[in-house]
């Protein structure tokens, strides 16, 4: 059995970018997500960013491209794909990406809705729970 899931927290590297893939939109974005190292020099702790390269397809994908900017705090969940391919040179390349599933914007809001800290796309985009069926004839017992 095999498992594929990462969770990432940290900062937007660049604008959201929407695409054309086939006939389903593409985001694509970087993350940075610092790491806490101690540097053998100087005996202190330093953070040290990894960029990640991340994809979103479909509407999920649209709604954040329009929602997010450089800097935005995020968290990621998804999987990650390691894909590679030739250069024009000829060389061979490789990268790791992360395909989201799920992005939680952690920036504040901005305008009409400020004061909200956090907004999940599967809110917006699916919409509210449904509402539940009252139990008829029974006592909940809390």
């Amino acid at each position: 059995m095999s498992i594929n899931r990462v969770v990432v927290s940290g900062n937007l590297t660049r604008d959201p970018e929407v695409r054309m893939a086939g006939a389903q939109p593409l985001c694509q974005m970087g993350v940075a997500v610092n790491d806490r190292r101690k540097n053998n020099e100087t005996g202190e702790w330093e953070d040290v960013p990894n960029f990640f390269d991340v994809i979103m397809w479909g509407a999920r994908g649209e709604y954040w491209a329009r929602n997010l900017s450089k800097g935005s705090r995020v968290v990621i969940t998804g999987k990650l794909r390691w894909s590679s391919w030739k250069s024009p040179e000829g060389q061979n390349r490789s990268k790791v990406e992360i395909v989201a599933d799920d992005i939680e914007s952690m920036s504040p809001r901005t305008g009409a809705g400020a004061g909200a800290t956090s907004e999940s796309v599967s809110d917006v985009v699916a919409g509210p729970d449904p509402v539940p069926v009252e139990v008829l004839g029974e006592e909940i017992p809390f």
